[in-house]
Formats: structure tokens, C-alpha cells, sequence
């Protein structure tokens, strides 16, 4: 399914990929604040002309990845990023980057190595709410974020990327868990900067700007 197919070639825009596993629109809807044209889409050539992505999500990792691969999405996105063109994955975005997920037996996309696994008992799972992100990484996406800021998670799973040193930030529920992950142009974080209040669309303007420059 896409939305907003008329895209002005000469006008930069940001893909938001659809593969059924998110409320895109609200998505969209900060993009909009700080003046993004962007496009809802599953569409695989829209996906690779865009100047920058957004692989958000909520669900389950086999299904999201049977629907990744049927709708022909997997290979674009590898590319994508392969090709150096900003990317953000939020929520189930940052554990499907991973090679897989204690959640299922589908493989994930393998752009970062290490697996995601489930949160630690002792605590209400899904883990849901606000909590503190520690950030450990000077990634101009974060710039102006007040360190220990509180933003909005909803996830039974974290990820654990081989490389500790694309950890960028952190967040305490059971476990220290990798609450963002960033490097050069991939970045992903665990938690829903769209629903995080002003804190959240100040990393979405700064998505925006690092697109513009780009």
C-alpha cells in the first residue's frame, strides 16, 4: 500500500517503508512538523530513490519478516543502507536489523551483527512506558537531547549487537539493555520518538536536518 505517491523529483523526501507493522501515520505526522515531504510506501523503486528512510514497526519478527520478503522489501532496504542513505529503524525497526530474534525462527536483516533477545523475568513484560535513555554515543541525530531524557517504549525484546561500540544509548528494566543503536548513517532506537513528546521530535528534526545536508 502507498500514500502521497507524487513526489517531486527534485525535492528530497523520506521513505516511511510499509510492511503492515506500525501506525505510519503518526510517523509521517512529525516528519511534517519540520517541513519533510515523505511518502508511506511498499513500494521497492520508491524505497530506493528516496534520500532518506524510516523502518518503523510494531509486531512480531516472523511475521514481519515473511512480509518483508513477500513484498520484495529485503533487498531495498540492504541497499539502502549499504549505499550510505540515512536510515531509522524504531521499535521492532531496530531488532529486525539484527540476524535474528529469540521471538521466532525467521532470520532479520543482517545489517547489524547480534540477536535480539527477550527481556529478563522479574519485570511486567511488555515493558511499556516512559524510561530514561543513557546516551553513550555524540551522534549529531541526538543533538540537543538532554542526557537521561525520558521517551516511550512498548517492547517484550532488546537488542544485543555483537559490536558494543554502536551501542548508543541505554535504558535500565531488568537488564541495561541497548535502547539505540548508531553509526555513521544507520540508527535505530528501541523506543517511539513520535509518541516521546518534544524530547522525541527533536530527533526527528534532526533527522530531517542530517537529510538536508545529505
Amino acid at each position: 500500500m502507498c500514500y502521497d505517491i507524487h513526489v517531486d523529483n527534485q525535492e528530497k523526501y523520506v521513505a516511511i517503508v510499509d510492511y503492515q507493522a506500525g501506525n505510519l501515520r503518526s510517523v509521517q505526522k512529525a516528519l511534517e512538523k519540520f517541513g519533510a515531504r515523505s511518502v508511506i510506501t511498499s513500494d521497492p523503486e520508491q524505497i530506493r530513490s528516496a534520500d532518506a528512510m524510516i523502518f518503523p514497526g510494531q509486531g512480531a519478527n516472523d511475521s514481519s519478516m515473511r512480509h518483508l520478503r513477500s513484498s520484495g522489501l529485503v533487498d531495498p532496504i540492504k541497499e539502502f543502507v549499504q549505499n550510505g542513505k540515512l536510515f531509522l529503524g524504531i521499535c521492532l525497526g531496530l531488532q529486525l536489523i539484527l540476524e535474528g530474534s529469540d521471538e521466532g525462527v525467521e532470520p532479520g536483516l543482517g545489517l547489524v551483527d547480534g540477536w535480539v533477545r527477550h527481556l529478563p523475568a522479574g519485570h511486567k513484560i511488555p515493558h511499556m512506558g516512559w524510561n530514561t535513555v543513557n546516551f553513550r554515543i555524540d551522534h549529531p541525530i541526538f543533538s540537543g537531547i538532554p542526557e537521561n531524557s525520558y521517551f516511550y517504549f512498548v517492547h517484550s525484546y532488546y537488542a544485543d549487537p555483537e559490536d558494543k561500540t554502536l551501542v548508543s544509548g541505554t535504558t535500565m528494566y531488568g537488564v541495561d539493555f541497548c535502547s539505540a543503536i548508531a553509526s555513521y548513517n544507520l540508527v535505530a532506537v528501541q523506543f517511539h520518538p513520535e509518541k516521546s513528546g518534544d524530547t522525541g521530535l527533536i530527533l526527528y528534526r534532526n533527522f530531517v536536518d542530517l537529510m538536508q545536508k545529505g
